[in-house]
């Protein structure tokens, strides 16, 4: 009897060790954000309370795709763009703003298409900026936002209503997005945008008239080869007074190497160009360093001309107000994607998800957080952005 007992045993207990526990993962997962990310405070986000929603669900997890959806929707509450999974399900969220392609505000009580991303989707498919915005696969707008709103909070402010809306028109990898809008007198009309991938090239660069070039840096600030490529362009351009580089399609994020390598083509003397700031929790103080950018190779001395937008982020930002702190570049466009700092990466023990979130603040030189930073010409949309580009001569 006990022999035929012990294979059963052996394989029970086998089976009790393969499954992981979700539970304790959702509680390492609220504890590395309640020691590490940099912004509950200045968010004012009531993370006990988060707990006290979440935990009780993760002990009713069965499987890894439930635990992930939870995990999808704790993020909700940090209302950041620069918060995610390093996996995702077919009916996860496309990312934001590297997976969106038009900007859409709430306007008293109406949806309006702000901006567009050019060449994606929305923008081949014929929306046009200041439409409003009916439905959204079929429904109202409005009931579609809850399912993104932070609940930790019944008193949603507008950057949390802003990162809803963004969430819910940046749509879902498995489900083709239908966008109703009004057109004339009162019609209403549904598009069907399809989402485009971004540019394999690194960056794309053009002679526009006798005294001004252009580069447009694609979505490429974390690929070391871009410096290289930059480099051989740059060197290509020194007879040209006026210079664009255009930051508009960097919403991926980067690294601060490759930004770092770019601007040293613009300044003559190390300068800083951007101030973190990190919490020592333990001994209730901070950390704050200044980095700076070092001359390198030959020096581009023209004027120089940064376009950014709403798909400006992360790396991206961090180069637009870099080159505004050192005084050498006039910055031109929307405000930016407003993501918040710079993160770090985070594994669960037992499921091994991977996950990032901001751990330090970045600030302007000035003191100004970057994620607040607002261009010195600031223009409503990516179209009287490129209009401002043109008049440079």
């Amino acid at each position: 009897m006990t022999r035929n007992l012990l294979p059963l045993l052996l394989l029970t207990t086998t089976l009790s060790f393969a499954q992981p526990s979700y539970q304790k993962d959702f509680l390492e997962f609220w504890q590395d954000i309640k020691d590490n990310y940099a912004y509950l405070n200045q968010q004012q986000i009531d993370w006990d309370k988060v707990k006290t929603i979440y935990e009780p669900q993760s002990t009713k997890i069965t499987d890894r795709n439930e635990f992930i959806r939870l995990l999808e929707n704790v993020l909700n509450e940090l209302y950041n763009g620069h918060s995610s999974l390093n996996t995702n399900l077919p009916s996860s969220n496309r990312l934001v703003p590297s997976g969106t392609d038009l900007y859409v505000e709430k306007v008293n009580d109406k949806y309006l298409i702000k901006d567009l991303r050019k060449g994606f989707g929305a923008d081949l498919a014929g929306l046009k900026i200041d439409m409003e915005i009916k439905f959204f696969n079929g429904k109202p707008v409005g009931e579609q936002l809850k399912q993104f709103l932070p609940r930790f909070t019944d008193k949603h402010t507008p950057k949390m209503i802003q990162y809803a809306i963004d969430m819910l028109f940046a749509g879902t990898h498995d489900t083709k997005r239908e966008i109703t809008v009004v057109v004339d007198k009162g019609k209403e009309k549904t598009f069907t945008p399809v989402t485009y991938g971004n540019s394999n090239e690194l960056l794309f660069k053009k002679s526009l008239n006798n005294t001004t070039a252009y580069i447009k840096i694609n979505n490429s600030l974390g690929n070391n080869n871009l410096i290289a490529e930059f480099d051989q362009t740059l060197d290509s351009f020194f007879q040209y007074k006026d210079l664009i580089i255009d930051l508009t399609e960097t919403p991926g994020g980067g690294n601060s190497t490759v930004a770092r390598a770019i601007m040293g083509r613009f300044i003559t003397e190390q300068l800083p160009y951007q101030v973190h700031e990190f919490d020592e929790k333990a001994y209730q103080t901070k950390r704050h360093w200044v980095e700076y950018v070092t001359p390198r190779k030959d020096i581009y001395k023209g004027n120089v001309f940064i376009l950014v937008g709403r798909w400006t982020g992360s790396m991206g930002e961090g180069m637009a107000i870099g080159f505004d702190g050192m005084k050498r570049a006039t910055t031109i466009g929307t405000p930016m994607a407003g993501l918040l700092g710079a993160i770090s990466n985070f594994q669960l023990t037992e499921t091994k998800i991977g996950y990032q979130f901001p751990t330090e603040r970045l600030y302007h030189i000035n003191g100004t957080p970057r994620e607040n930073y607002v261009p010195a010409v600031l223009t409503q949309n990516m179209e009287e952005t490129i209009q401002k580009a043109r008049e440079i001569n």
